[in-house]
């Protein structure tokens, strides 16, 4: 599966706080905790639970979430299938760090070792 540019442009304009919400669910329903999850973004991010929340109050779009982070050197070993797209594959930037987010939520909310995640 290819990603568009317009698919991109969507993944740019979508809020991070519209989707943090899910990505709490997700884990917790899986019997993992929110301190996990922040920790998961904090190893890809830098950023620390009081940086996230603010990002969270000020409704950043995952375009500007990214621009701030400092993503983690070993971020391209986070590889695999997520919606539909090989991770490795994907052409833009964006799309690729946001997938790599969403690969980690779902290794967290499967029950993987946290060292195993951290890579």
């Amino acid at each position: 599966m290819k990603v568009t540019e317009e698919h991109n442009e969507r993944i740019a304009k979508m809020k991070f706080s519209s989707v943090y919400p899910h990505y709490v669910t997700k884990v917790e329903k899986k019997g993992r905790t929110k301190a996990e999850l922040h920790q998961v973004i904090e190893w890809l991010t830098g950023f620390d639970e009081s940086k996230l929340q603010k990002l969270i109050e000020d409704q950043v779009t995952f375009e500007e979430f990214f621009k701030q982070a400092n993503l983690n050197p070993n971020a391209s070993l986070i590889t695999g299938m997520i919606c539909g797209y090989r991770i490795e594959e994907i052409d833009y930037p964006l799309t690729r760090q946001t997938r790599y987010l969403d690969k980690l939520v779902d290794e967290l909310a499967k029950g993987r070792k946290m060292e195993k995640i951290l890579r």
